[in-house]
Formats: C-alpha cells, sequence, structure tokens
C-alpha cells in the first residue's frame, strides 16, 4: 500500500532522517518498526512565519517495494558510425544535446573552445592568485560552461519547456546527490559539479559520440543560406547534418562572426550593476527572524537563507525594474572576465554553502535609451555597453595597482546610497582583492541612480539590508546574452539559416543550467526530426 502525505515540521524533524521517518509513521499511525519505506517528494523551507517550518511531502510504501527512484538509464546506443551533428560548446546546453543525440540515434561531435574541468582549475586560480586572464578558458569558457564554477543552481521557473525531472534525473545518475529531486531549489555545488560534468562527458565518449577541448570554432561553412558545418581555429573545416550552437551568453567572437556572415541577430532586454555581499549570519538573520546576537545561529538544520528581491524604479522619466539575480548563500564572488582588461564579478556556492558570505547580483534593467549611443553596432549595441563597462571597471580597479587587473572597484552600501566613499572595505570572498572607489565614477548614471532607489525600497523591505555592513562590488555584467538569434519557434532551426539550431543561453533562449539544458534537449530533437525528413 502507497500512502502520500504532507507535512509541516520543525527543521530538525524533517532534514534528520530517523526523525523523520519517525514523524511520517505516526502520522500514519504506523508502529516505527513496521516493514515500510519513506520517500521524499518534494520539500522547502517556510520562513514567513516567527518559527521557520519546512513543507514537506512524501509517500510511505507499507508492505510493498517501491519502484525505483531513477528512470532515466544512461545511453546503451553506439553512435559511432551513426550520422554526425557538431555542438558548438561543452556547457549544459550543449552537453545535454549531446546526451540525447545519442539516444535518437546521431553522433554528436562536441566542440569545446575552454579546456576539460580538471584544467580548468590551474585557469580559474591563475585569475584569482595573478590576474591573469586565459580568454580561452576561465570562469565562464571550458567544460561544463559557465555553471561547473559559478554555483551550480538548478531552481528554474521554465517548466513548461521541458520535462525538469528528466534533468535532475540525469544529473543524480551522473552523480549528483538525489537530494536536487527533492529540495523546492536545488543545489549541486561548485566543488561537486566538476565530477558530474566530468561523468557527463564520459557518457557521451562511451556511446560513440566526440568531445573535443581547446577547440574553437572560427567559421561556418555556408551554402545558400545552409550551414554544412563549421572551420576550426587550426584550418580544418567540420561538416555535420545539423550544428547546435551553444556557446553561452559570454562568446562575443561567435556573435561578431555572425553578423559578418550576415546571420540575423537581433538585441534582446539584458541586465548589468553590481554583486552585493553580506556576512550570512545578517542574511540568517534577516530571513529567520533570529536575535541580532554573536551566540544565536540559525542552527545544524536550517540551509544557509537566501533572498529575491524586486522593485521598480524611474530615472530620467523611464521605468526600469532593478532586482537581485543569482543569489549564493554561503557562497564566493569570483572574477568572471573573459579577456585581459577586462573586470566582471560572479557568484557561486559550495554544496554545503558554509562559507561565512552571502552575495548577490543586484542589476538595472537596460533600455533602449541606455543604447543610443551604440546605435552605429546594430544588434551588438548592448555588447558593446558590456565591453565599456567592464574595460572601465578594470581601469579603475587596476589604479590601486597596475598589475592586478582584478582587483575590483567596491563601496559600503549605505554610503553608496548616500554618496560618501567608504573609508575602509569589509572582509571580502573576493580572492583577487577589492578598492574602494565612489562607484558612481564606475556604474553610468542610468544604473547607479536605479541602484539607490533600489536599495532604499530594499532596506525597507528586510530590515538592516541596507547599511554599511555590506558591500557593493562591481561590474556584474554578464547576467544574460544581450543578443538573441532568432529562430523557428517550432523547430528551433535559425529563421534564415537552415541546420543551424541556436540553442540556450548565449542564443537567448534560456536562463540557467535546468532551462539550458532542456533547451539542449529540445534542440537536438528538432535537427534528429528535419533530419529525417531530409531537411524539407
Amino acid at each position: 500500500m502507497i500512502h502520500s502525505l504532507s507535512l509541516t515540521l520543525t527543521p530538525e524533524q524533517a532534514y534528520d532522517d530517523v526523525l523523520f521517518r519517525e514523524q511520517a509513521l505516526r502520522s500514519l499511525h504506523l508502529p516505527l518498526d513496521s516493514p515500510s519505506v519513506v520517500r521524499k517528494r518534494r520539500q522547502s523551507v517556510d520562513a514567513r512565519g516567527r518559527q521557520v517550518r519546512v513543507h514537506v511531502d512524501a509517500d510511505v510504501f507499507v508492505g510493498i517495494t517501491p519502484p525505483p527512484l531513477l528512470s532515466y538509464q544512461k545511453p546503451q546506443t553506439d553512435v559511432s558510425h551513426a550520422p554526425q551533428a557538431i555542438v558548438v560548446g561543452a556547457g549544459p546546453a550543449g552537453l545535454f544535446a549531446a546526451l540525447r543525440l545519442i539516444e535518437l540515434g546521431i553522433k554528436p561531435i562536441v566542440l569545446e573552445r575552454g579546456s576539460d574541468v580538471r584544467t580548468r582549475r590551474r585557469d580559474l586560480a591563475a585569475i584569482n592568485k595573478d590576474h591573469v586572464v586565459n580568454p580561452e578558458s576561465n570562469y565562464c569558457f571550458g567544460e561544463g560552461g559557465a555553471g561547473t564554477y559559478s554555483d551550480g543552481k538548478l531552481y528554474t521557473r521554465s517548466t513548461k519547456r521541458g520535462d525538469v525531472r528528466r534533468i535532475l534525473e540525469i544529473f543524480v545518475a551522473h552523480g549528483a546527490t538525489d537530494e536536487i529531486l527533492v529540495d523546492a531549489h536545488p543545489h549541486i555545488g561548485t566543488n561537486k559539479l566538476p565530477n558530474v560534468v566530468a561523468d557527463l562527458r564520459e557518457s557521451i565518449l562511451q556511446a560513440g559520440g566526440e568531445v573535443r577541448f581547446d577547440t574553437k570554432v572560427v567559421d561556418l561553412l555556408l551554402e545558400n543560406n545552409e550551414l554544412k558545418g563549421v572551420v576550426l581555429a587550426n584550418g580544418d573545416e567540420l561538416p555535420g547534418i545539423g550544428v547546435i550552437l551553444a556557446t553561452g551568453h559570454s562568446a562575443r567572437d561567435i556573435f561578431y562572426l555572425l553578423q559578418e556572415r550576415n546571420v540575423r541577430i537581433e538585441a534582446k532586454p539584458f541586465a548589468m550593476g553590481v554583486r552585493i555581499e553580506h556576512q550570512q549570519s545578517l542574511i540568517d538573520q534577516f530571513q529567520y527572524h533570529l536575535p541580532n546576537r554573536p551566540d544565536v545561529t540559525r542552527g545544524d538544520y536550517l540551509p544557509a537563507a537566501s533572498y529575491s528581491l524586486v522593485t521598480q524604479t524611474r530615472f530620467n522619466g523611464v521605468e526600469r525594474g532593478v532586482f537581485s539575480f543569482c543569489m549564493c548563500p554561503g557562497g564566493f564572488i569570483v572574477p568572471a572576465a573573459t579577456a585581459p582588461g577586462e573586470l566582471v564579478v560572479n557568484g557561486m556556492s559550495p554544496s554545503r554553502r558554509d562559507s561565512k558570505f552571502a552575495n548577490s547580483g543586484l542589476v538595472v534593467a537596460i533600455t533602449d535609451q541606455d543604447l543610443k549611443p551604440y546605435a552605429d553596432e546594430g544588434a551588438l549595441a548592448g555588447l558593446a555597453l558590456q565591453q565599456d563597462l567592464e574595460r572601465w571597471a578594470c581601469r579603475i580597479g587596476s589604479e590601486a595597482d597596475a598589475q592586478r587587473s582584478q582587483t575590483a572597484p567596491a563601496q559600503r552600501i549605505a554610503d553608496f546610497v548616500d554618496g560618501r566613499v567608504s573609508g575602509s572595505l569589509l572582509p571580502t570572498s573576493y580572492q583577487p582583492g577589492l578598492v574602494s572607489v565612489d562607484m558612481t565614477d564606475v556604474l553610468p548614471d542610468h544604473i547607479a541612480q536605479p541602484l539607490r532607489q533600489g536599495l532604499r525600497d530594499f532596506g525597507r523591505k528586510m530590515n538592516g539590508y541596507l547599511s554599511n555592513d555590506g558591500q557593493i562590488i562591481g561590474v556584474e555584467s554578464r547576467t544574460s546574452s544581450p543578443v538573441r538569434i532568432p529562430r523557428d519557434r517550432d523547430t528551433c532551426e535559425h529563421v534564415e539559416v537552415r541546420r543551424l539550431f541556436p540553442c540556450g543561453e548565449g542564443a537567448g533562449y534560456a536562463g540557467g543550467i535546468v532551462s539550458a539544458a532542456m533547451d539542449g534537449e529540445r534542440c537536438a530533437e528538432q535537427l534528429a526530426q528535419l533530419y529525417k525528413r531530409g531537411f524539407s
């Protein structure tokens, strides 16, 4: 017999496996030694009241064997001699597209400009310690894409774009903890994701697919508006039945290549701003209603608290949103530039979320009015604005030490809002270091002034958020792609170029690991269908 139940528990009852089993059986009036299996389906923290509670949905299997936890099985097909499709980019969109192609009987050749996850670690250490940016292998480029070393959050609102459960099961089958199947806001963690990504690669290789690292695409084999393959940096031409372009939101050279080859691209909305950092203990106090005392903590069972903030502001007669983005509880701020002479910050969290710092992007929507100075760039106007801001931030940060190009400009929060340069900065998780500046010298008015308005509003919503116990660090400019590569709504094929399948965040059709993975699967399915029809 199967009993489905919903419980509201204390954090200890919910997160201690023994106590949770006892609560579940008692709720059904079953003896604690009954032959039963208790399996959680969904779990979420409710911190709205003064006492934090955890809502858990579960199934109790009494006297029967529960079904397997995973319905997904790794591919057993051999596609070594099957027709080959090109997948450009080994982020979540590219990797999941490759796995789906294998299931559909097509051999994927995955091309990644950066290094494998193990080699990438050396390049990340060089950015953090020596301020050396490798333009081909960094926090954005390399196996697994930007998500591998910048958090691994799996929450998505894009539940209608694909099978979220399937994506999570594939991660579990490749080494992620099965807790991600239950948590309302699942998260793998930057310390665990590299091994998961490496196992995804092994599944592709074992099925007869190919994954090539340090392999950069520099041109397209275009003939009569049909894409026959790609050209690599070493001059090799690589043909394929179709090309899934999953290069991520930071592969600017790909956008320039598409523009040069007259492949239609479009500007799309995006946002830019800063990272904001507090002590995690402060965020715990705000969110879990804890007394402001050093001896009071969230305890052993509650996860590090997070937040989501949004407001509307008005500047120069234009309405624009200000919102938190990619909140990293118990995390770190990292340097995410993809070229020398640029400065970009991003956030990440390990699986335990046990850093003493909490950070989040705090960004402002960019409007058409902001892009007018870049009108000559056409669809790449937003990209040009990004580059200018990143180069300016790098220049200001480097003024502190010409040899330390990734030193980030920063200012305490209340000082920024009140227009004072901070006399000192707080300890930070950002390894390359900070320099105290007036952030209005870094940010254009159309970002700085809405940020000030937004922070005042957030300070009212979360008492204590707006104070000098936190600081803003700039700049956070890679929230999403400023470019969309338009495609047919049904077939995912480019609107003008046959056999080109723009995919994932870089194409403007995803906004995180899970949505990118689902989009990769969808593009693979559409490519396979069109191939079987002869691309007619």
